[in-house]
């Protein structure tokens, strides 16, 4: 019934509220304006400038990281940023619907296989009414034909990451996750934001641990 509450309201942009137009809630100005990050690092997806090839960066050359290969489908940037924390901190459930559409339109390579959203702890996801990540994620793998695996459990109740700089982020996330249940051969981990690194170290960190060391990322963001 919701479904179709959705198809009879005509679309609307998220972002200037003029008519949507290709089936999603933006009009085709905001959709050409959006900042796509389509040259990255293929293991922490930092930005690159666009004169130099679409390598390793220098961090990742100096210590590569945990996962294997990782994509951000866009910078965090004006319009998208806004459109997260209307998602992630408001109850904006459209816009958590668009960015999935959004994502769609960059596929990495390298899914194929299950998906896994970044859990939250069960005191947040109380508090929160539902789970961001798990918002973004299942769409995508209903799109994509892939499984959503719900195998990670967050055990610890961290503090905010914003208020923390990069050391304390690592801190405060150590063993903060836990795998409950045996990890297919392939996983790609997804998140709205990645930083500095921290909570998808952690969980990538979680996951090898339990035995599989091919972990990939996709996040929807990748603060520069």
């Amino acid at each position: 019934m919701a479904c179709l509450a959705r198809q009879a309201l005509p679309l609307r942009c998220l972002v200037c509220e003029e008519p949507g137009a290709d089936g999603r809630d933006l009009c085709l100005a905001c959709h050409a304006a959006l900042p796509w990050n389509d040259h990255a690092c293929p293991l922490c997806a930092l930005p690159l400038p666009a004169h130099e090839p679409a390598e390793r960066c220098g961090s990742c050359l100096h210590e590569p990281p945990r996962q294997s290969a990782a994509a951000a489908v866009f910078l965090y940037a004006a319009p998208v940023d806004q459109l997260l924390i209307r998602f992630k901190f408001h109850q904006d459930l459209a816009a958590g619907r668009l960015l999935s559409q959004l994502m769609l339109q960059r596929v990495p390579t390298f899914v194929a296989g299950p998906l896994a959203p970044v859990p939250l702890h069960w005191r947040r996801l109380r508090s929160r009414g539902y789970d961001q990540a798990l918002e973004l994620t299942r769409p995508l793998a209903r799109a994509l034909r892939q499984p959503l695996w719900r195998g990670l459990q967050r055990d610890r109740l961290t503090a905010a990451q914003s208020r923390l700089d990069a050391d304390a982020r690592r801190d405060n996330l150590r063993d903060a996750f836990a795998v409950t249940a045996p990890p297919p051969a392939r996983l790609t981990v997804v998140d709205d934001v990645m930083t500095t690194g921290a909570t998808l170290d952690a969980v990538v960190h979680a996951v090898q641990r339990a035995g599989l060391p091919d972990v990939a990322l996709w996040v929807c963001a990748r603060v520069p």
